[in-house]
């Protein structure tokens, strides 16, 4: 057993509180927020159960936490209230605050406008 995988393997919690796992090792019956949304689930209130983690050279560790799949709930619904919302806020991000026209695409929080109000001078070369 290497140096880095003992350091992670603490089933019981006595060391890091809560059982902690090696990366890619959990056991059946855990999954990550990612793993539960895959599978159309969603923690449903439940503590944090276990957590993985990922030792790294120079810094602190990558750390996963992990919930219990059998206590896990549907993912809930989208409402036609949600969609509206979900399409205003959409439609807010693509339109350009100088000419208050759809652009189209999400406008870049970098650029702050739409790229024909950020570059006049190149569309009239075109």
């Amino acid at each position: 057993m290497s140096l880095g995988y003992s350091k992670c393997f603490d089933p019981t919690g006595a060391r890091h509180g809560i059982p902690t796992f090696p990366w890619r090792t959990a056991p059946d019956g855990y999954a990550t927020l990612r793993q539960l949304r895959a599978e159309g689930l969603r923690p449903g209130g439940q503590p944090v159960a276990a957590q993985v983690l990922r030792p790294r050279y120079r810094r602190g560790p990558l750390v996963a936490y992990l919930y219990r799949v059998d206590q896990a709930k549907p993912v809930r619904p989208m409402t036609p209230a949600k969609w509206r919302a979900l399409e205003c806020a959409n439609r807010a991000r693509r339109t350009c605050p100088q000419c208050r026209r759809d652009a189209g695409y999400v406008i870049p929080t970098s650029l702050g406008t739409c790229v024909t109000c950020a570059y006049p001078e190149e569309q009239c070369a075109a």
